[in-house]
């Protein structure tokens, strides 16, 4: 069986999500769910995103963009990749990583502070 174009964007987004370590997962299709819902939902350092595949021109259906949108409302991140936008992926979880890391080093400098606040008895 060949692999339709589509398919290859999927594979090649799961590439990208394996390298950077993102919890992801496609959703079953089975008629028991709504309709639109994206390709590839995602977890990442804590912010949720959510992939529509495409295939060249291929174009999201009004459902499609009704569940984006609504990701988007929600405060995740939703995303439409085909094979010229790629990077966009990679991108992302970039910058979502290196916010966390920005964070993670803001944490341990004020938990430090308070440390030092704690044992030098200053309030």
């Amino acid at each position: 069986m060949a692999i339709t174009p589509e398919r290859k964007v999927k594979q090649n987004v799961v590439t990208v999500l394996k390298e950077h370590g993102a919890y992801h997962f496609f959703p079953a299709a089975n008629g028991l769910g709504r309709s639109g819902i994206p390709d590839i939902i995602v977890c990442h350092r804590g912010l949720f995103l959510a992939i529509e595949c495409k295939a060249g021109k291929g174009k999201t259906t009004a459902l499609q963009e009704r569940e984006l949108a609504r990701i988007r409302t929600a405060n995740g991140v939703a995303l439409t990749i085909n094979e010229t936008n790629i990077d966009l992926v990679r991108l992302v979880l970039t910058s979502i990583t290196e916010r966390a890391n920005e964070t993670i080093r803001e944490n341990t400098e004020v938990a430090s502070a308070a440390r030092g606040a704690c044992v030098t008895g200053e309030d």
